[in-house]
């Protein structure tokens, strides 16, 4: 019967447990040995919290803790540190990361304000006579402004709040149905009340920033002007090409210095440490880069207009018009600009995120390849005594796996390996006058050494100096291998593990007794050092390569195969050789080498196979993805995005655009002029909008973001996906003229002449 209900916080609500004490359930219902003391989990509720001393005395017993309270307040770095332990590499990937979105944070409010600005713009522009009005009775040039900017107040405002609740509602909509799906990604909905007022608050100081360009405008032009025309008088805009120019100026400036800085300093310490200042200049230039183009677009438009005559009627008309209303035409093009700008940022810093993701891969074995244990290690009963392993046979791992996958199975192979770490009793006051390897335990674990100036050269914080170095390349040249590096075969199973055959003289190399290397870094004068090392003991200066005491040590004659890939073993020996050495060689892994990556449901299928083979629940199926199963279709998603972001930017311009210009295709209709022409105008427009707006902005996102990634270092070669940039220059403004010629109505609604026109 049920006494209660828990909660568990590793598990979604939908999946069910049952929690039962030691004795309520036979072992032959559970059809598996009992658990070991080790892998029992004990809930402890008290009045005062587990400190992290207490931590630290639990540790030293082989007991791990997890503890609200040390998770809350952790403590000092110095407190976390081991005694004689390597200090923990630090990274600038965090700093990489914080900048990309700290330059996606910046354009996509300078986006937002330039939207609204567009939208304020089109509307200040239709309230110019009933602003004049005001203007004639009295008022001044502030509260002619203020009327503007209380506009931009009120409806910033609405906007913040129901993009709040929209965003709230949204998250609080994933969160849920990813619980409901059985996901314990996601611990519940907490939603971050400062962030979200923090961003509500930057929100709307861009609409009010927005409105402000408008509101001046109109507060600036003359009542008596206005009361005549009902339009602003139209300057030259020279002093805003001036300024636009200057801006841009300053923002190459900060753009090259920022550069210059980040690669000034050839030591990666320092690099990491002047970060934040590189980030910073590179994107405030950036931002500024966008100011500038805004500015200038007005002279660019003049400059791009002036020689139409060539064209077609329905062209030089928007060219015509785009020049007359720069009003209208700049805010559109700006807000088609920043959006451009943001979209294009995204996908060179995620290509470039990407090429880091690339070279940086760490292969576990090659692409579709897995290894399968043929030997499977049981838990210690509840009085501490061992059981013996789980041994099964290649051909029933083989079988199993063949009828779950079917035509997926390329091939297998039997992969034979020295003896692996088994039965040894690790561990705080272990008994080392007990040999490292008896008749039916074992305590070693073999490695390669590295001959001394091999190692790769890293700064005194763990940084790699230089990337490019062939000490800091290939296989295990940067990591420990693990207790199955070494293997033991031929040529046939080198070329099946490495992808690589082995010529003449390093089969030769394998039969006299060497060993075949993968890496190029663990050889010195044609010989190679194979380590012996005790698990159970721990090296005086602990190395993240040689944690343990070396027993042993056997200088190898060796030749270099290197792999397709850098996958991570140190490289094969004969049996032969392998017996000399007493390394008690036998059957270790089933390679399986598939024709392509499985599905989830192949997955699933090919895991209960393996574990009906292994008795054992909890076997899993992982095969090596590569660095190409989710890179293409990822792109192409942002590059889909980027362009939604665009489209919608220059659809809300290019619809504020045509509401503004409805006089004139009305004006355009009363003289005869037919709705093919209006509608081509209308697709012309928009056509000359985003296409310019789409250009500067992928010119104005695409460097800075360059700058970037090479300063922060996210990758070692930047990448620019120029077929998605270009796949977005073409296909915004494409779109966007298709959608106005779309919607532009064939007739127009008769309306009422205004007074005074």
């Amino acid at each position: 019967m049920p006494v209660g209900t828990l909660r568990d916080a590793n598990a979604s609500d939908r999946n069910s447990y049952i929690f039962l004490r030691d004795g309520q359930v036979p072992d032959s219902v559970l059809n598996q040995q009992p658990g070991s003391a080790q892998a029992v989990s004990y809930y402890l509720v008290g009045p005062e919290p587990v400190t992290w001393s207490l931590v630290r005395e639990a540790n030293s017993q082989g007991v791990g803790v997890l503890s609200r309270s040390v998770v809350l307040n952790p403590p000092s770095a110095d407190q976390r540190a081991i005694q004689g332990a390597p200090p923990p590499q630090r990274r600038s990937d965090f700093m990489a990361l914080y900048a990309t979105f700290g330059l996606m944070a910046a354009l996509a409010l300078l986006e937002v304000g330039l939207l609204a600005g567009a939208a304020f713009a089109v509307g200040a522009k239709r309230q110019v006579r009933e602003l004049a009005l005001l203007a004639a009775s009295g008022a001044d040039s502030p509260t002619v402004r203020s009327v503007v900017t209380a506009g931009g107040l009120w409806l910033g405002g609405i906007a913040v709040l129901s993009g709040a609740a929209l965003g709230l509602c949204s998250a609080a909509a994933v969160v849920h149905w990813v619980r409901f799906m059985g996901s314990p990604r996601f611990p519940g909905f907490h939603p971050d009340v400062p962030l979200t007022l923090v961003s509500m608050v930057m929100g709307l100081v861009c609409c009010i920033l927005a409105a402000m360009a408008p509101a001046n405008q109109v507060a600036r032009q003359a009542a008596l002007g206005a009361l005549k025309s009902g339009r602003a008088p139209a300057g030259n805009g020279k002093r805003t090409s001036l300024a636009g120019a200057a801006l841009l100026l300053v923002a190459g400036g900060l753009l090259a210095t920022g550069w210059l800085l980040g690669q000034s300093a050839a030591d990666p310490d320092i690099k990491a440490g002047q970060l934040p200042l590189v980030a910073g200049l590179l994107i405030a230039g950036a931002v500024l880069a966008v100011v500038g183009f805004v500015l200038i677009v007005g002279w660019v438009i003049v400059v791009l207009t002036a020689r139409t005559d060539w064209l077609p009627l329905s062209v030089r008309l928007a060219a015509r018009d785009s020049t007359r209303n720069r009003g209208r035409t700049i805010p559109a093009v700006a807000a088609v600009l920043a959006a451009a700008t943001l979209a294009s940022a995204a996908l060179v810093l995620l290509a470039s995120q990407q090429a880091g993701m690339r070279e940086n891969h760490y292969w576990n074995a090659l692409e579709n390849q897995t290894f399968l244990p043929l030997s499977i290690e049981r838990p210690f009963l509840a009085d501490g005594s061992s059981q013996p392993p789980v041994d099964v046979e290649a051909a029933d791992l083989s079988s199993a796996l063949t009828g779950a996958l079917g035509s997926s199975v390329a091939w297998t192979k039997m992969i034979s390996a020295p003896a692996y770490v088994r039965n040894c009793a690790f561990g705080p006051g272990s008994d080392l006058s007990v040999p490292a390897r008896t008749a039916t335990s074992n305590c070693l674990q073999y490695s390669l050494a590295k001959p001394p100036g091999n190692e790769c050269p890293v700064t005194p914080q763990g940084r790699v100096v230089n990337r490019d170095d062939w000490r800091c390349r290939g296989s295990l040249a940067q990591s420990p291998g693990s207790q199955s590096s070494i293997m033991i075969g031929d040529a046939e199973v080198i070329g099946a593990v490495l992808g690589r055959e082995a010529g003449q003289e390093a089969l030769a190399v394998l039969d006299a007794g060497g060993m075949v290397v993968t890496n190029p870094v663990f050889v010195r004068d044609g010989e190679t050092v194979l380590l012996a090392q005790d698990v159970r003991t721990q090296a005086e200066q602990p190395d993240p390569y040689l944690m343990h005491e070396t027993v042993s040590s056997t200088a190898l004659a060796a030749a270099v195969v290197e792999p397709a890939e850098a996958v991570p073993y140190y490289g094969f020996i004969s049996e032969e050789t392998a017996q000399r050495l007493g390394m008690q060689p036998g059957p270790a892994e089933l390679l399986v080498q598939l024709n392509r990556h499985p599905s989830a449901a192949e997955a699933d299928a090919a895991a209960a196979a393996v574990a009906a083979v292994y008795q054992q629940p909890r076997a899993g199926f992982w095969v090596e993805p590569g660095i190409s199963q989710e890179n293409p279709w990822m792109t192409w998603s942002i590059v889909a995005l980027s362009a939604l972001i665009t489209f919608s930017a220059a659809g809300i311009t290019a619809g504020l655009s045509l509401a503004d210009a409805r006089p004139d295709h009305a004006t355009l209709a009363a003289v005869g002029a037919s709705p093919r022409l209006r509608k081509g105008l209308a697709g012309s427009q928009a056509l000359l909008t985003s296409g310019l707006g789409t250009l500067l902005g992928c010119s104005a996102g695409a460097l800075p973001a360059v700058l970037i990634a090479s300063a922060t270092g996210m990758s070692a070669s930047v990448d620019v996906p120029w077929l998605h940039l270009l796949a977005l220059l073409v296909a915004v403004p494409l779109t966007g003229t298709f959608l106005a010629w779309l919607f532009t109505r064939a007739r127009l609604p008769a309306s009422r002449r205004a007074v005074g026109i």
